[in-house]
């Protein structure tokens, strides 16, 4: 039977050599590359044409995701896994959405990752129900709180907002936006009226979550 060739990509050492021991142990698998960034990633894919891919979803120059795109956007044959230590549900849709055949916890039990690449060999994905549902449910409702949001608050008391997530007084935030003091403690007032918050360190963390999904334009 034809070994599975795979590349390896990880910017832990520890971990990294954990998966080769993993693999070398298997032999159905036969490494191609060892690799410690995106870019070393991206060069064997293309050196080896393995059958798959086990990339970390976080390393560097670039991180396992813009591998995902680019070898996607090649039209490449090889099945990528991400390796993750927590992927966010933005992660885990987009990885989906770009082509990997699955996503898996890097706390997963060593039989676990070889059934995973196994079956990712054999053509099939692997995206666990309850990693994959509530990824998909959270974003759903993330979604809706936003257009919520965007919806009750005008572009001005968004603005303000946003300013009050980096951390800046009403005078500082008046001077960014290049208005009154007395503005901005009006601004904040109907947010906390529009969206039910009742301090201004709840207003912050929402705005963090937030901050990069609302829109001001």
């Amino acid at each position: 039977m034809r070994s599975i060739c795979i590349v390896v990509a990880d910017d832990h050492p520890v971990v990294l050599r954990g998966l080769v021991t993993l693999l070398n142990d298997d032999r159905s698998f036969k490494i191609g590359a060892i690799c410690r960034n995106g870019v070393e990633s991206i060069e064997a894919i293309q050196r080896y044409l393995p059958d798959l891919a086990l990339l970390d979803i976080n390393m560097p120059e670039p991180n396992g995701l813009e591998v995902l795109k680019a070898i996607h956007k090649a039209r490449s044959t090889t099945r990528v896994i991400l390796l993750a230590a927590s992927p966010s549900d933005n992660e885990i849709i987009v990885a989906r959405e770009e082509g990997a055949y699955g996503v898996i916890h890097k706390e997963a039990a060593a039989d676990t990752l070889i059934s995973c690449m196994h079956a990712v060999a054999d053509g099939h994905k692997w995206f666990p129900a309850e990693m994959l549902n509530g990824a998909l449910e959270r974003t759903k409702e993330r979604r809706k709180q936003i257009a919520r949001v965007e919806n009750l608050l005008t572009r001005r008391e968004i603005e303000v907002m946003l300013q009050v997530a980096n951390a800046l007084t009403n005078k500082d935030v008046a001077n960014q936006l290049n208005i009154t003091e007395g503005t901005v403690k009006i601004h904040l007032n109907n947010v906390y009226q529009k969206i039910g918050i009742s301090n201004r360190t709840a207003l912050a963390n929402f705005a963090i979550s937030y901050r990069n999904s609302l829109k001001i334009d």
